[in-house]
């Protein structure tokens, strides 16, 4: 039976262990929208996670909607996160690049002016959680505009392995722009790419197809939710939404598909892992003792952890001890300086 901390082979990726640090936005890449040596030495620090997944990153100016968070579209860009690349593999880690199209949960202040961009003219509910304003309607996009986010996918994922990434995750999750259409609650499109599951699972494949033409399938990955209701996201039949998602992505043979589930409430990725047949990765509340349990239960491969690894950036070797966790200060997540991000302490006592 395998250990969270035994090898994983993921597509092209080998994992030395099956600690993956989840996506976490920081907000340290300043206005430029460029990472910096702040962020190569946060990521170089987490190094001895199995694989390190980017924090999420624009794939194109209309995807961009999060202040002082990274994007991947310009050479300066790629050249910074050259920087973070190498930084982590001169510890001996991995990482892949997070490629992210916010849809209509950005906002015109980061574009210009201009309305975000959705599969339908529907506006998320309550206000956005980086600039404290209110949601606003979104355009709803062409068919035209559809092929040139995917293209801005497909760019981006190039530019990731250029800058030396092992290789990237499509975010398909979290109610970003392809969770919006995969969902009834926010795709009400009457076109080939709403209406029916397997046509609101159009734009998705599109997207994956494009970008393992781009890079190749197995150096690429994909991130759903198994869940309703974060960013006022909901569908109908969730169920089936995500069972089909995984089954058609299948046919793709992508290095791993990851979940965001709940481990106290975990449904619908173990018929999610039995459709896709490939590597799953777990994803929401888990300790070390809940992420061994959902291993040896088999309903994933592998999981990842968010907050965790944002006060413990040795969070490895602490769970494989079994000694205490740093608490991590929420005041800081997005603060933009080194507290909070690069200063918390290895553990210095002895394991249990």
């Amino acid at each position: 039976m395998a250990s969270l901390f035994d090898p994983l082979k993921a597509g092209a990726l080998t994992l030395s262990n099956r600690v993956v640090m989840a996506p976490l936005t920081r907000a340290r890449a300043g206005a430029s929208r460029v990472p910096n040596d702040l962020m190569a030495e946060y990521y170089a620090q987490r190094a001895s996670a199995g694989l390190i997944v980017s924090e999420a990153t624009a794939v194109c100016p209309m995807g961009y909607g999060w202040r002082d968070a990274p994007a991947m579209y310009t050479d300066a860009q790629e050249e910074g996160w050259c920087k973070v690349t190498k930084a982590v593999h001169d510890k001996g880690g991995q990482i892949v690049l997070q490629l992210w199209h916010m849809g209509r949960v950005s906002h015109p202040d980061f574009l210009d002016g201009a309305l975000p961009h959705a599969p339908s003219a529907i506006a998320a509910d309550g206000e956005h959680k980086s600039i404290h304003k209110p949601y606003v309607v979104p355009h709803a996009m062409t068919v035209e505009e559809i092929a040139e986010t995917v293209k801005a996918y497909a760019d981006a994922a190039k530019r990731a392995v250029r800058a030396g990434f092992d290789g990237v995750e499509i975010h398909g999750a979290n109610g970003y722009l392809i969770d919006q259409f995969l969902r009834d609650g926010s795709n009400l499109r009457s076109d080939d790419y709403g209406g029916s599951i397997e046509k609101r699972a159009r734009f998705m494949l599109e997207v994956t197809g494009a970008v393992c033409d781009a890079i190749g399938a197995d150096r690429t990955g994909i991130r759903l939710t198994a869940m309703n209701g974060y960013n006022s996201m909901n569908d109908s039949d969730l169920e089936s939404v995500m069972v089909h998602a995984a089954s058609a992505l299948r046919e793709v043979k992508l290095a791993y598909l990851h979940v965001r589930e709940p481990a106290s409430a975990c449904v619908i990725m173990p018929k999610m892992k039995a459709a896709f047949r490939g590597v799953v990765i777990g994803n929401d509340g888990y300790d070390g003792k809940s992420a061994q349990a959902a291993i040896d239960s088999g309903i994933c491969d592998a999981v990842a952890f968010g907050v965790k690894y944002i006060a413990n950036p040795d969070l490895v070797e602490r769970l494989r001890a079994g000694v205490p966790l740093n608490t991590p200060d929420s005041a800081t997540f997005y603060k933009g300086t080194t507290q909070g991000y690069t200063d918390y302490p290895k553990y210095a006592g002895k394991a249990a």
